[in-house]
């Protein structure tokens, strides 16, 4: 994974055209950062038309109304215009269009290429908002609107591990209530959030949106009660209907772990709510995220340590043998001036 985003940078930069981007070291993608409890990142992913962006800004005057210091990260390289103020924008770093026409590519590719680059410049990101750590509440970042792209490449995995190293992070996975109201378009975000909260693994809120518009009473009972979905999904005779209830069935466990919140981020209801599961994921982080992270981080440090002494153990026998083998070829010619004097002494004598 991370050979892709190198490659990325390397092309980049062999052209001669891109921007000039070193590759962060490895030791600071995987170093784990002191036990913090400020500043929670929050990493906010969504489907296209999720009201991902709109909840951002409305995310944004929360934190202005409640004076919560906080850090805005735009990770979204095609976007036009933000309707919100962010502290650091991908947007000044990597031209979005010229990647396209440098390389040849579409839309995806394009975004895919451009959040590459910035992933290369990512630990000076970190850098930048640990100095400022002491005085944040929240850290948001703001993730391209084609989800697959960050969920699923190379700089996602990249910008998701560093931040989850450095700071409490949190998962906001954004849904459109509206466009889940059938149980198989349901079933279908139920999954895809499952997928991202496993691969992640990091605590995880699910944000019904769009609330003022159709209300996410039904998406709680269907989760609650898997009887009620089974009856939803009943009336569908596709294969799809036999498919969803029967994934319904395995997610049940899923759902009791899940955190879920209704909000509008047009109207402002349900943020309070939001910011209160925020930062229930942030304790989770501690509790049970942290320590295993620790444990990783312990177990990497041991494999490199064992590595280390490997080495050092080989290098100390080549010396030995090379020292070896030194004494005895200095040995050699002395032991050859000793014959010689043998048969001088036995000429004299005769």
């Amino acid at each position: 994974g991370w050979a892709a985003a190198a490659a990325a940078a390397a092309a980049a930069a062999a052209a001669g055209k891109g921007p000039k981007m070193s590759i962060p070291r490895a030791e600071a993608r995987f170093k784990l950062g002191p036990a913090r409890k400020n500043p929670v990142a929050c990493i906010v992913l969504g489907m296209a038309g999720s009201g991902k962006t709109t909840l951002m800004q409305r995310i944004n005057v929360h934190i202005h109304e409640n004076q919560l210091p906080s850090y805005v990260i735009n990770l979204d390289p095609a976007v036009g215009t933000l309707p919100y103020g962010c502290n650091i924008d991908i947007r000044d770093t990597v031209n979005y269009k010229e990647v396209m026409k440098q390389y040849q590519l579409g839309p995806n590719g394009g975004i895919m290429t451009a959040l590459n680059l910035f992933a290369t410049k990512f630990d000076q990101v970190i850098d930048l908002v640990e100095k400022k750590a002491d005085e944040l509440s929240y850290l948001f970042l703001d993730t391209p609107g084609q989800i697959e792209v960050f969920t699923w490449s190379a700089s996602g995995n990249i910008i998701s591990e560093m931040t989850a190293y450095s700071f409490p992070t949190v998962v906001l996975y954004v849904v459109d209530t509206p466009r889940t109201t059938s149980p198989v378009t349901f079933m279908s975000n139920m999954l895809y959030a499952c997928s991202i909260m496993y691969k992640l693994k990091l605590p995880f809120v699910l944000v019904f949106n769009k609330t003022d518009v159709a209300s996410c009473g039904f998406a709680k009972e269907w989760m609650a009660d898997i009887e009620k979905f089974q009856e939803a999904v009943s009336s569908e005779q596709a294969y799809a209907g036999s498919l969803s209830a029967s994934m319904g069935l395995v997610l049940e466990e899923f759902y009791r772990q899940l955190r879920t919140v209704g909000v509008s981020a047009v109207t402002g209801d349900g943020i309070d709510e939001l910011f209160g599961a925020i930062d229930d994921a942030a304790a989770e982080y501690h509790r049970v995220y942290r320590p295993m992270m620790e444990s990783k981080a312990k177990a990497k440090q041991e494999r490199e340590e064992a590595a280390n002494k490997k080495k050092i153990e080989k290098t100390q026998r080549q010396m030995d043998a090379a020292n070896k083998k030194g004494k005895h070829a200095k040995k050699k010619p002395q032991e050859e001036d000793e014959d010689e004097d043998e048969k001088f002494t036995a000429c004299g004598s005769a």
